[in-house]
């Protein structure tokens, strides 16, 4: 999904993208395909690195609960990480209404483990993550999205109507600063995982501003739908969590899973 404003009676934004077209979005049934094709590749990610023990909280996308997130928390959890589920139900949306559970939830693992959290965050879940690492830095270890879409014209996406029918937030203009500071620079490490055949929205919303700790990771074929159970997406997220507390370096495409990284956006 998309940032939001805080009303539903200021008017969205005149944007220039378009969302996925209808090709793009029936598409995305392959996301089914992407999970058998995981599961079958499953000795090969067994091989990914190894974790460190610290705990990792996984938040769904939009209409998505805990379950479309369990095959993504049982393979980090076998990488050997406190994986955690947010445990807050179906996602209905609301970025602002959902940010004092999210930084009760955010802190509580903090309080608990004694130690910063990484949050992997699929769509809008992604969305979440990076407004909590932009407001309690001191609690996230790093961000990891997929498929989310913060940055640029916002409301190019598939999903934006039933969004601001279920959510009561309207998706666009409405909090400049706010939309502004979640597609800039965060002050912790942070990967963007998209791919360019999202059918939900479009991709260059998703993609941030590369820096000496940030960068983009496009994953070629997969859909929106099954960035989250696709086999080199979750290589990629092996690689990213299994950097040390407060390094970062690029990812390395070489790999098992090369052929299937496109060029730096």
């Amino acid at each position: 999904m998309a940032i939001v404003s805080a009303s539903m009676d200021e008017p969205a934004s005149a944007g220039s993208l378009r969302p996925p077209g209808l090709g793009l979005l029936l598409a995305e049934v392959r996301g089914v395909l992407e999970f058998n094709a995981s599961a079958l590749l499953a000795p090969v990610l067994m091989r990914a690195p190894k974790g460190d023990g610290h705990p990792v909280l996984v938040m769904p996308g939009f209409l998505a609960s805990d379950l479309s997130t369990a095959p993504l928390r049982r393979f980090i959890r076998h990488l050997g990480y406190d994986t955690r589920a947010w445990n807050l139900g179906r996602n209905l949306g609301g970025v602002f209404s959902m940010r004092p559970k999210l930084r009760q939830l955010l802190a509580d693992i903090h309080h608990e483990t004694g130690q910063k959290v990484t949050l992997v965050g699929w769509s809008l879940g992604g969305i979440y993550a990076r407004d909590l690492a932009l407001h309690a830095p001191e609690m996230v270890r790093s961000v990891i999205t997929l498929g989310s879409p913060f940055a640029g014209d916002i409301t190019a996406t598939n999903a934006r109507r039933l969004y601001e029918q279920l959510s009561g937030e309207r998706v666009g203009i409405g909090n400049e600063a706010e939309i502004a500071a979640l597609a800039g620079d965060l002050p912790v490490p942070a990967t963007s995982i998209y791919t360019r055949g999202d059918g939900v929205v479009n991709w260059r919303t998703c993609l941030l501003q590369p820096n000496d700790r940030a960068e983009n990771i496009e994953v070629l074929l997969a859909s929106h739908l099954g960035l989250g159970v696709n086999a080199a997406a979750l290589w990629a997220i092996a690689d990213r969590l299994a950097q040390p507390e407060g390094e970062f370096r690029p990812f390395d495409k070489s790999g098992p899973f090369t052929l299937a990284y496109g060029r730096t956006a």
